[in-house]
C-alpha cells in the first residue's frame, strides 16, 4: 500500500509536520470512531462478547507491531499507567540499587521511577546528553552496572529524534539482571521495533502519535518477568471467567492468566477501540518500511537544508521520522516558532530543539514551507 495524502483530512494550506505531538486521524479511523459512537444508540445490540472481541483484535495487531505474543498485551490509557504497573511489580533488591533513565526523557517514563526510588531508597541515575559527535548508547551502557535494578528508556528521544540502540542496551541490562522497560511511543509504527531482540521486559506505547489512533488508548506488553503481577485496579473484566456475566456475582478472586489482568477499567470503549483497530490495520497495510522510507526522504532534506541555515540536527544516530533542529546562537526560538505558525507550518518546541516530525501525509511542499519560514524567521 502506497502512502496517500488524501487518506487524511488535513486542511489545504496547513503544513502539519508534528506527528510526534499528535497524529491526525486517517479517514478510516475517523469513520470507525463515528460508527462506534453510533453503536450505543441501540445498546440492545451490544452483547457480552463485544466487551472482549475488539480488545483481543487490538492486542493481536499491536503484538505484530513489536514482534511479541498477544497474550502479553494489556490495554492501558497512557504510558504513565503502563509504567506504574511495572513499578508496582518491580522487586526492590537488597542493598543500594539504581534506576537508569535519559536526560530530558518524557515525564511519564521518569516520574514513576522517582516515586519508586523515594519508596525503596533507590537512586535514579540520569544519563546526560552526549557531546557533539558522541553516541548516547555508549553513555547508557556505561551507566548500567551491578547495582542497576531497572533500565527505563525510549528507543527514540522525544525532543530531537536521537536514536538509542536498544538491542545493545537490552543485552547489557540482561547481563546485570536489571529489568528493561521501554517507552515506544515515539518509534512504534514508524521505526522497526522487535521487543524480543531487545530483550525487553515491558514495552508501553501511547496510541495517538505514530500509531495514528485515538487519545487515551495505548498498549502495554509484559514479558514473563511481570506477567503474573498485580494490576493497578481491581476490575471485574480482569478476573478469570469474566466472559460469563451471569457468574460475576461469584466474585472470583483469581486474575486472568495473561496480561489482560492489567487492562484499565472500561477498556472495551465502543468508540475508541474500533478506532485503534482501524489505525493499526491501516499501519499494517502501509508497512513500517514504507513509513520509514517516506519520512527519511523528508527529514534528510530538512536536516541538510535547515543545517545550512544554521539550524543543526543531532550529531549522533537519529531516527528517520523525527529531527530536532537546534537554532543558531542568539536566535529567539519562541519567535521562530510563532513565525512558522503564522505560515501554518506546525512543529513543536521541545527542550532546546525545534522538533519536526513528518508522516505519510506530508510531502516536499510541506518541507518547502518549513524551510522558507525558517529562512525568513532567522533572517529577521
Amino acid at each position: 500500500m502506497q502512502p496517500r495524502v488524501d487518506d487524511f483530512s488535513i486542511p489545504a494550506g496547513t503544513h502539519y509536520l508534528n506527528c510526534a505531538y499528535m497524529s491526525p486521524l486517517p479517514r478510516a479511523v475517523e469513520e470507525a470512531g463515528v460508527a462506534g459512537v453510533r453503536s450505543k444508540r441501540d445498546p440492545s445490540r451490544i452483547e457480552a462478547r463485544h466487551f472482549f472481541e475488539d480488545s483481543d483484535r487490538a492486542r493481536e495487531l499491536f503484538a505484530r507491531r513489536i514482534a511479541v505474543d498477544a497474550a502479553g498485551v494489556a490495554i492501558v490509557p497512557g504510558v504513565s499507567y503502563g509504567m506504574e504497573v511495572i513499578a508496582r511489580n518491580l522487586p526492590a533488591p537488597a542493598g543500594a540499587h539504581s534506576y537508569v533513565v535519559l536526560a530530558e526523557q518524557f515525564p511519564a517514563n521518569v516520574h514513576p521511577w522517582r516515586a519508586l526510588a523515594a519508596r525503596t531508597g533507590a537512586s535514579v541515575r540520569t544519563v546526560e546528553r552526549p557531546r557533539e559527535g558522541e553516541d548516547w548508547t555508549e553513555r547508557v551502557l556505561a551507566a548500567i552496572d551491578e547495582s542497576t535494578a531497572l533500565v527505563a528508556l525510549p528507543q527514540v528521544h522525544w525532543t530531537d529524534g536521537a536514536l538509542i540502540d536498544l538491542d545493545r542496551v537490552g543485552r547489557r541490562a540482561a547481563h546485570v539482571g536489571a529489568a528493561f522497560a521501554i517507552d515506544g511511543t515515539q518509534s512504534i509504527g514508524a521505526h522497526p521495533f522487535d521487543a524480543r531482540a531487545m530483550r525487553a521486559d515491558a514495552v508501553v506505547c501511547a496510541g495517538y502519535k505514530w500509531l495514528l489512533g485515538p487519545y487515551s488508548l495505548g498498549f502495554l506488553w509484559v514479558g514473563e518477568r511481570f506477567r503474573g503481577g498485580e494490576p493497578l485496579e481491581q476490575t471485574w473484566i480482569g478476573r478469570a471467567g469474566s466472559e460469563d456475566f451471569r457468574a460475576l456475582v461469584d466474585y472470583r478472586p483469581d486474575l486472568r492468566d495473561d496480561a489482560s489482568r492489567f487492562d484499565v477499567a472500561e477498556r472495551s470503549n465502543f468508540a475508541l477501540m474500533p478506532m485503534a483497530i482501524a489505525a493499526l490495520e491501516y499501519l499494517e497495510a502501509l508497512g513500517v518500511d514504507a513509513v520509514r522510507a517516506h519520512c527519511a526522504e523528508l527529514t534528510a532534506r530538512i536536516a541538510d537544508e535547515a543545517g545550512a541555515l544554521g539550524a543543526r540536527p543531532p550529531s549522533g544516530p537519529r531516527a528517520d521520522h523525527i529531527v530536532g533542529l537546534r537554532l543558531p546562537a542568539g536566535a529567539d526560538g519562541a519567535r521562530v516558532f510563532e513565525r512558522l505558525r503564522e505560515r501554518r507550518v506546525h512543529v513543536s518546541r521541545r527542550g532546546d530543539a525545534l522538533r519536526v516530525s513528518p508522516h505519510v501525509y506530508n510531502g516536499h511542499e510541506d518541507v518547502d514551507a518549513l524551510l522558507v519560514g525558517l529562512r525568513s524567521a532567522l533572517a529577521a
